[in-house]
Formats: C-alpha cells, structure tokens, sequence
C-alpha cells in the first residue's frame, strides 16, 4: 500500500509537466516577414567649415565668418532653427615634420560642423549648392528617411502575418493537420526605413543632382496556432 501510494504520488507531480509536453505537441510556431517601400521625404546632412591659420584666434576668427555665411545661407533656405544643431566643434595645433627634425608647430586648425535636417526634400539639391558656395567645405554623407512610416510599416506588419500564415498553412498540410487558433502573435522588431537600391526620380538644383532612391520598411512576426 504504501508503495502504491509512493507511486501515485510521483505519478500526480510529474502530471502538470506531462499535460504541458502533449500541450507543446499540438501547436506549431512560424516566422515571417514584411517589407514596403516608399519615397524618403526627409533628408539629414553633416556640413561645416575646416580653417587653417597661423594662429588660434586668427583660425577661429576665419572659422566663425565661413561658419556665420553657412548658416546665414541656410536660413535663406528656410530652414528653422530647431533643424540645425551644432554637432562638433574643434581647436587643434598643426604640426610639420622634414629632414629627420622633430615636430614642429605651423598653426591652428579650427573646425565647425552642424547637423541640418531637411524636413523639406526639394531643397536638399539647393541646401548642397548654397553650402558650398557660402564656404562649407565639409560635407559628410546625406542620409534619407520617411518622416511618418506608420503607414508603411502597417502595411509591411499585414505581409508579415500574411508570409507566417502562409508557411504554417504548408507544414501543416504536409503534416496532416490544419490550423486552429491563434495561440500568440510576437513582433520580433521592425527595421525601420533604410535604403534600398532602385531606380529613383533625380532632383537637380544649379549643379548639384539629387537621386532619392526609396526607403524600406520592414516587420517580422512569429505566430503560434493550435492544430487540429
């Protein structure tokens, strides 16, 4: 009796676990993934002044002046305030080496960069233009993005169930057995826009061509269903 009794006790807390294993044999999980495209509608810009001078006043002198004729030439554009923000600032001595001497100082390198961001598309041609032309002469890459994807990524989201729906309905085929319910649906993280390689409307303003390419939007979701 009392071994009967040892028995059906193990048997009793090994139930829950065994109840959980035939559980997880009667669902299947299934990835997917969505992807939409659409046309950037704003553009992000690193540009500034770079002064070389003998001394440090005289570089952060000429600096400030190139630096006063960029901004000014961004305001002419109407760009606000709040899309422009100084991003790097710096003072650096300049140093010569020859004929086996040691290092020596020829002056000051003054250094002025903003961030611009061009909420605006059609002025990115026009904003490079009128940069290099008021003296901006760094410019360090253009970056694309979609002010509002919510769209795009909805639709993206949508595929994305479409694409896990899809697979689990072919398992499951093969397997002999159909889809019950959805048991939970996880977003594993969108992509958000990035830039994708197409054939792509060119914007020209004075000499500078402008190609927009499209952005993507991706999603990708994992599902659980019951089968039956």
């Amino acid at each position: 009796m009392k071994i009967w009794l040892s028995m059906g006790f193990a048997l009793a807390l090994l139930a829950p676990g065994w109840a959980a294993a035939q559980e997880q044999q009667h669902i299947i999980t299934m990835s997917g993934h969505g992807e939409t495209h659409g046309q950037p509608d704003t553009a992000m810009l690193s540009a500034g002044v770079s002064v070389d001078a003998p001394t440090a006043a005289a570089a952060l002198a000429d600096a400030n002046k190139n630096m006063q004729a960029v901004l000014a030439a961004l305001k002419k554009l109407g760009v606000a305030d709040r899309d422009i923000q100084t991003r790097n600032f710096s003072v650096n001595p300049q140093y010569a080496n020859g004929n086996g001497e040691a290092p020596r100082m020829t002056g000051y390198q003054v250094t002025n960069q903003v961030q611009v961001r061009l909420q605006d598309i059609s002025k990115l041609g026009p904003a490079l233009d009128a940069l290099v032309t008021a003296g901006a002469n760094q410019i360090n890459g253009v970056n694309f993005s979609i002010h509002d994807p919510a769209a795009l990524l909805a639709e993206a989201r949508t595929e994305a169930v479409t694409d896990a729906r899809t697979k689990a309905e072919t398992f499951a085929k093969a397997g002999g057995v159909t889809l019950g319910s959805i048991l939970s649906i996880t977003e594993n993280g969108n992509s958000g826009p990035r830039p994708v390689v197409f054939a792509a409307p060119m914007m020209r303003a004075a000499s500078v061509p402008v190609a927009l390419g499209e952005e993507a939007v991706g999603a990708d979701v994992t599902i659980t269903w019951e089968i039956k």
